[in-house]
């Protein structure tokens, strides 16, 4: 795990986990080295030792922030609100929104968990459980209170958290729709599939998408990552 240090450390330490994620996402776990690491934040490489105590430790580090921040902020978001269809709209614009803002921790928490060693990752798929809980809790009770047709809450569960993270394959921000409408459209479709409306499908995407930089792989879906 990350060694304990003074606040001056605990900036470098920052320092190194956001330069880990930029390097992860653009060249992949295997292929960033720790010398490209260390220069990008402007230290030698056997300094980055007192930060991290292999590259491995420095993916589980960012890899387990992520799924801890996503599950705390989502508790929280859901907090207090008791009914499920409430509850599934909170869910679905939380669930876009943290994914429209993160897409290199997305990508990385998706494509390199089968980097980590057995038992760091099964740290991070017991947190993709408790996350997937959420979202399966809901659909649980709104089909006990008639409120909603799901007849495999579960599957339901890694169906709507692949369509909600699928966001991440081709949102950038300042196109023709706003991150609310784009919540609106997405929230439309998953609340139609679970109410006997209209059924459950990804949002088109665009025929031809704006240029960016992208990685050599694709995000997968959070469902599929957790029963890997």
């Amino acid at each position: 795990m990350a060694r304990t240090i003074g606040s001056n450390g605990a900036r470098t330490a920052e320092a190194i986990r956001q330069a880990g994620v930029k390097l992860i996402y653009k060249h992949g776990y295997e292929a960033m080295s720790l010398r490209q690491l260390a220069a990008e934040v402007g230290l030698q490489s056997g300094s980055l030792y007192k930060y991290f105590d292999n590259k491995q430790t420095l993916l589980f580090d960012i890899v387990r922030d992520h799924m801890e921040d996503l599950l705390g902020k989502a508790e929280a978001d859901l907090a207090g609100i008791e009914d499920p269809l409430a509850r599934l709209r909170v869910f679905c614009a939380f669930h876009l929104r943290y994914h429209m803002t993160r897409v290199a921790h997305v990508f990385i928490a998706n494509m390199e968990i089968r980097s980590l060693d057995e038992a760091h990752r099964a740290v991070v798929v017991g947190l993709r459980r408790r996350y997937e809980g959420l979202l399966e809790g809901i659909l649980r009770q709104g089909a006990a209170q008639g409120v909603f047709e799901v007849r495999e809450p579960k599957v339901a569960t890694y169906a709507i958290i692949s369509m909600l993270t699928g966001i991440c394959m081709w949102y950038l921000p300042g196109g023709r729709l706003s991150q609310d409408e784009i919540v609106d459209t997405y929230t439309a479709l998953v609340i139609g599939g679970v109410t006997g409306g209209a059924p459950l499908q990804p949002l088109a995407v665009p025929a031809e998408l704006p240029e960016r930089e992208k990685p050599a792989r694709r995000p997968a879906s959070v469902a599929k990552a957790a029963r890997t």
